[in-house]
C-alpha cells in the first residue's frame, strides 16, 4: 500500500521549490542549476569524505541524503547544491567567503544562517538533560520554546527552515537504518518542533515520517505493538483496498468523472494518537483503510463525495469539507467515512490535482504554484510580475510560520494553565515581504525605528495592508506595513506621550529621547559658542583659535568648553583671567584687605571686601551669616555687596543666573566691640504644656537675647509636633552651638539646629 501511495506521488507533476529566488539570487535556468548541484557535490566531496558528524553519521552520506529529501519535496537543483556546501564550511576556514567567490552570495548567506542555527541548536540541546522520553520537563520545554523560536528567527530565509527540516529527517532515517540509538532530546524536538514546523507548511511526507521515526526512538515498546498489529492484518488490508479502489473507480468511471483512486497509508503515530486520544482498540480505529481520490477541479470533489454516499452509507460526525474551511496552514480537501460492503470502515479523501499537490509539497505549492485562472491557491494571484509573486508567495509562507509560532504559545499557555504566559512579540512584513519582529502593541513609528533610526525620525505616514491608518495604529501579525517619510525632519514631541499610544518600544522612545537632547546639546553649544566669542572679541582676542583656547582651560576640544559654558557651568570671568594675564613687574603680595565704607551697614556686618574699596555691605537675611562663617559676596542692583553663606541655596542660584557678580569677602574687625549678629534657630519637639516655657528659660539662663519667635503644632499620627523657629543675637557661632545643645536635652524635643 505504502508503494502504491509512493507510485503515486511519482505520477503527479512536481512544483519547483524556488527559493533562491526569494533570496535575492537569480532563479534557476535550466542545466545552470543542475550544473551547480554537480559542481557542489563536487567541491564538498572531498572535504567530506572520512568525515562524521555528531551522530556518528557520515557527512557525505548526511548530505546527499538531505539533496534526496529536500527533492523529494521539488526543491530546485541550488538548493539541493546547498545541502554539500552547508556540511563542506564545516571544514572551511571561512566558509562564507570561499562559498560567495565560487557559488555566489545568495549560497553563501544560505551557508552562514544554516550553520549558526546548526550550532546554536547543538549548545541548547546539550544544556539539557538527557533521559529517555521524560526527564526534567520544565528543562525540555524550554529547550523547545528555544529552538522553536530559533527557527522563526531564521524563517527570514525560509530555505534555511527546509534544510533543517531535511536535515533532522535524514538523522532520524540513518539512526534507525544504521540501528544506532537516537538521543532522547534529539526525537523530543523532532516531535514536538520539527514535525509540527513540516505540519504548518503542509510539507506531509516528512511531517508523517518525522512523527514515526520520532514515535518509535521514544516509545519502542509501543511503536512495535501498532506495527505488529498492523503486519497481522496486512494482507487482508491490502485485498480489502484493491477491491474498494477498483469498486470505486468503476463507478466513477460509469459516471464519466475522470478521477484517479489510490490506496493511502496509514502511518503508526497517527493510529497511536487516535487510540489514545479516543480510548479506543485499533479495530476501532475508523481510517485503517483508506482511499485518495485526486480529481480535476473542485466541482468534480462534491460530484465524486456524492456518488460515495450514494454508494455506500456515511457515519455519522465523520465527514469534514476543508474546501469549504480550510485548515489554518491552507489544506483544502473532502474527508468522509463510509461502510463497505463487508461493513469495513473506509475514509475517503477528494481533492483537485492542486490540493493534492499543496497536501504533498507544502511550501513548493506556493513558491510557484500554476493554475488556470486569475487566483491562484490560497489567493495568490498568477498575475503580474515574477518578483510580485514571489512576495505574495512568500507572505502566504511566512504567515503559517507565524501561525504556527502562535499555536505552540497557545499550547504553552494550555499546558501550563498560567494566565501570565502571553506572546509578546509580533512580526509584520516591509513591501518587499521581510520580516520584522515587534513587541506586541507595536504601533507604524515602532516599525520604522526597528527598520532605520533615522526612518523612525522622518517617519510621517503609514499604509497597512493598503490602507492608511494612524500613526498610534497599534499592528498585528502578519500585517504589511509601508512607511511615508519626508526627506528631512525630526520626531515629534507627542510620540512621548504614553497617552496617545504613538511609541510600544522601549527602544523607539528612547531613540526619539536622544534625538531631542541632541537637539538641546546644539542648541547649548551654540549659545556657549556665541558667548565665548562676544568675549573674544571684547577682548581683542579673535585670533585666538577655539580649540587652543579649550586646551588651556583644561577641556578636550571647543564643542566641550561651549557646552559647559551653554550650561552657566563656567563663568566667562575664567575665561577673562585666563585672557588677560598679571602686570609684568607686579611683586606678588598678600590680598588687600580693605575696609568697607563706613555706614550703618559696616558697622553691623563688620565684613571686608577683598581687593574693593568703598563698597557698602549687608547681611543676608535668608542665610543670617556670622563669624566665624565661610562667607561670598553678591553684589547687587543698587544696594551693595549682600553678604551670604557660602552654602546659602539662594546664593547659589543666583550666582547660576549671573556668575561675575559673585565676589570674594571676609570677617574683618568690627568697629563695635561686643556686635551681635541675628541667627535664626529651628526646633522640632512634641507638643505639650509648657514647652515653649522651659526653651525660653533656657536662653535666659544662657543670656542669649530672644529677638523673634514663631510656634506651629501640626497633628499627626504620633500625636502633635510643635515645629518652633526663634532668631537669638550671638557674637560667634561657636557660642550657639552650646547654647543648642542644652535647648536639646529638654524633655520631648527631638532636635534643635541653626536654620
Amino acid at each position: 500500500m505504502k508503494s502504491q501511495a509512493v507510485d503515486a506521488a511519482a505520477t503527479a507533476p512536481i512544483v519547483l521549490l524556488d527559493l533562491d529566488a526569494a533570496a535575492g539570487a537569480p532563479a534557476d535556468a535550466g542545466g545552470e542549476g543542475l550544473a551547480m548541484l554537480v559542481r557542489a557535490r563536487a567541491f564538498a566531496e572531498p572535504l567530506l569524505v572520512g568525515h562524521t558528524l555528531d551522530s556518528g553519521e557520515p557527512a557525505l552520506a548526511h548530505a546527499d541524503g538531505v539533496a534526496r529529501v529536500l527533492e523529494t519535496i521539488g526543491a530546485s537543483p541550488a538548493m539541493r547544491a546547498a545541502a554539500y556546501l552547508v556540511y563542506a564550511g564545516d571544514r572551511l576556514q571561512r566558509p562564507e567567503e570561499v562559498v560567495a567567490q565560487a557559488f555566489g552570495d545568495s549560497q553563501a548567506s544560505l551557508v552562514g544562517h544554516t550553520r549558526k542555527l546548526v550550532q546554536i541548536q547543538r549548545a541548547a540541546r546539550r544544556a539539557q538533560p538527557v533521559g529517555g522520553g521524560g526527564g526534567d520537563g520544565a528543562a525540555q520545554a524550554q529547550q523547545t520554546e528555544r529552538v522553536r523560536k530559533m527557527l522563526l528567527a531564521f524563517s527570514r530565509d525560509l530555505r534555511v527552515v527546509l534544510l533543517r527540516l531535511a536535515s533532522r529527517l535524514q538523522t532520524l532515517r540513518w539512526h534507525a537504518a544504521a540501528r544506532v540509538e537516537c538521543p532522547a532530546a534529539l526525537a523530543q524536538e523532532s516531535l514536538l518542533v520539527f514535525a509540527p514546523l513540516a505540519n504548518r507548511l503542509g510539507i506531509w511526507q516528512i511531517k508523517w515520517e518525522l512523527e514515526d521515526l520520532s514515535f518509535r526512538f521514544l516509545q519502542p515498546d509501543d511503536y512495535r505493538r501498532v506495527a505488529g498489529w498492523l503486519d497481522g492484518t496486512r494482507r487482508e488490508r491490502e485485498a480489502a483496498i484493491e477491491a474498494l479502489r477498483e469498486q470505486l473507480s468503476e463507478l466513477l468511471r460509469s459516471q464519466g468523472l475522470s478521477a484517479e483512486v489510490h490506496g493511502r497509508p496509514k502511518h503508526l503515530y497517527s493510529i497511536w494518537k487516535k487510540m489514545q486520544g479516543k480510548q479506543v482498540p485499533i479495530a476501532d480505529v475508523l481510517d485503517l483503510l483508506a482511499l485518495r481520490v485526486v480529481v480535476h477541479d473542485v466541482a468534480d470533489c462534491y460530484a465524486v463525495l456524492a456518488r460515495v454516499h450514494a454508494r455506500w452509507p456515511a457515519l455519522a460526525d465523520e465527514f469534514d469539507d476543508y474546501i469549504a474551511r480550510p485548515k489554518g496552514n491552507g489544506y483544502q480537501s473532502l474527508h468522509t467515512v463510509v461502510k463497505s460492503d463487508a461493513g469495513q470502515a473506509v475514509e475517503i479523501q477528494i481533492r483537485t490535482q492542486a490540493m493534492h499537490e499543496h497536501a504533498e509539497f507544502g511550501v513548493a505549492a506556493h513558491w510557484a504554484y500554476k493554475e488556470a485562472g486569475v487566483k491562484g491557491y490560497a489567493g495568490v494571484s498568477t498575475a503580474g510580475s515574477q518578483d510580485e509573486r514571489i512576495a505574495q508567495a512568500r507572505k502566504a509562507v511566512l504567515r503559517q510560520l507565524l501561525a504556527w509560532e502562535r499555536d505552540f504559545a497557545k499550547d504553552a499557555l494550555d499546558a501550563a494553565g498560567d494566565a501570565a504566559v502571553v506572546d509578546d512579540r509580533i512580526y509584520v512584513f516591509t513591501p518587499q515581504a521581510a520580516v520584522i519582529e515587534l513587541s506586541a502593541g507595536a504601533t507604524p513609528i515602532d516599525f520604522a525605528y526597528a527598520l532605520h533610526t533615522d526612518l523612525g525620525h522622518r517617519c510621517r505616514g503609514a499604509r497597512v495592508d493598503g490602507l492608511q491608518v494612524p500613526l498610534n495604529t497599534p499592528l498585528a501579525n502578519g500585517q504589511t506595513v509601508e512607511i511615508t517619510s519626508v526627506r528631512e525632519g525630526g520626531p515629534s514631541l507627542d510620540w512621548l506621550n504614553a497617552e496617545l499610544g504613538y511609541l510600544a518600544a522601549h527602544r523607539s522612545r528612547a531613540k526619539v529621547r536622544a534625538w531631542f537632547n541632541a537637539q538641546a546639546m546644539a542648541q547649548t553649544v551654540a549659545r556657549g559658542r556665541e558667548a565665548v566669542e562676544r568675549l573674544l572679541q571684547r577682548e581683542g582676542k579673535t585670533a585666538l583659535k577655539h580649540d587652543e583656547l579649550a586646551t588651556r582651560l583644561g577641556f578636550k576640544h571647543a564643542e566641550a568648553l561651549f557646552e559647559v559654558v551653554g550650561k552657566d557651568e563656567l563663568s566667562l570671568r575664567t575665561i577673562e583671567q585666563l585672557l588677560r594675564p598679571p602686570p609684568p613687574h607686579a611683586a606678588p603680595e598678600a590680598p588687600l584687605l580693605k575696609r568697607s565704607r563706613v555706614g550703618e551697614g559696616d558697622a553691623k556686618s563688620g565684613v571686608l571686601v577683598v581687593g574693593v574699596d568703598s563698597l557698602m555691605t549687608s547681611l543676608s537675611r535668608c542665610c543670617r551669616p556670622a563669624p566665624p562663617d565661610a562667607v561670598e559676596g553678591y553684589v547687587t542692583r543698587g544696594k551693595g555687596v549682600a553678604i551670604h553663606r557660602r552654602n546659602c541655596t539662594n546664593l547659589r542660584h543666583l550666582k547660576e543666573r549671573a556668575p561675575e557678580r559673585a565676589i570674594a569677602v571676609e570677617w574683618g574687625q568690627s568697629r563695635h566691640e561686643g556686635a551681635l549678629y541675628p541667627i535664626d534657630v529651628l526646633v522640632e519637639a512634641g507638643d505639650r504644656p509648657g514647652l515653649l516655657r522651659d526653651i525660653t528659660e533656657v536662653f535666659a539662663r544662657e543670656k542669649v537675647n530672644v529677638t523673634a519667635a514663631k510656634s506651629q503644632s501640626l497633628k499627626g499620627s504620633g500625636g502633635a509636633v510643635a515645629w518652633m523657629t526663634f532668631t537669638v543675637e550671638v557674637a560667634r557661632t561657636e557660642r550657639l552651638s552650646q547654647v543648642l545643645a542644652h535647648v536639646a536635652a529638654i524633655p520631648g524635643v527631638r532636635h534643635a539646629r541653626r536654620k
